[in-house]
This record gives structure tokens, C-alpha cells and sequence, in this order.
């Protein structure tokens, strides 16, 4: 089974910006679509925002314009580039691959990071 370990989360102030990292076990490249999804104390997992094997990107209205999904297959490595954060950013922030990306949503066989927190103060 895939391993993914994300980093990068952190505190910011809103207005912020923090690039998270997801490196996975496996080839990038191969995955018809990676995630990054969030949950926040007390509220049901989003998606965020999905990247396809073509590297077409899908992103949660809340965060277009904002957030920036990206891979390098190099690194088999996946990011998620957050500017401009809110308070309602705030959660924990999972990787996933071998999701859905239309709409993004988790798939029987999708695997998941164990997390990396954001939190982002007024």
C-alpha cells in the first residue's frame, strides 16, 4: 500500500500563505488523480483541490483563486500552495491519491497522509 507523509502546515495570520507537501511511496505520475482534502474540528472532511494525470486541476470554490495544486514526478512529491488564508482554512490537511477528481471525492481504494494541522488566526 502507498505511503504518503505530509509537512508544511503551521500557524499564520490571515492574509498568510503556507505550501504544504505530500511525498508519497509511489510514482506520482501514475495516479489518475491526487487530492489534498481538509476537516475541521466538528465539521465533515472537504475536498480541496485534485490534480489529474494530465495535470488538469480541480478546485473547492471556497479556495479558487487561492490555493494551487501541483505534483512533481521528480519528487513524487504533491503540493498545495495556500495564499491568502482564512480563518475558515483552518483544519487538518490530508493527501490523498487514487480519488475522483470530477467531483473529488474518496474512492474505495483511495489512500490517505496522516495529516499535517493549519491554523490560521484573525
Amino acid at each position: 500500500q502507498v505511503q504518503l507523509v505530509e509537512s508544511g502546515g503551521g500557524s499564520v495570520q490571515t492574509g498568510g500563505s503556507l505550501r504544504l507537501s505530500c511525498k508519497t511511496s509511489g510514482y506520482v505520475y501514475t495516479y489518475r488523480c491526487a487530492a489534498w482534502f481538509r476537516q475541521a474540528p466538528g465539521k465533515e472532511r472537504e475536498a480541496v483541490a485534485a490534480i489529474d494525470g494530465t495535470d488538469t486541476t480541480h478546485y473547492a470554490d471556497s479556495v479558487k483563486g487561492r490555493f494551487t495544486i501541483s505534483k512533481d514526478n521528480a519528487k513524487n512529491t504533491l503540493y498545495l500552495q495556500m495564499n491568502s488564508l482564512k480563518p475558515e482554512d483552518a483544519g487538518m490537511y490530508y493527501c490523498a491519491v487514487d480519488t475522483a477528481c470530477i467531483p473529488i471525492k474518496a474512492l474505495p481504494l483511495t489512500s490517505w497522509g496522516q495529516g499535517t494541522q493549519v491554523t490560521v488566526s484573525s
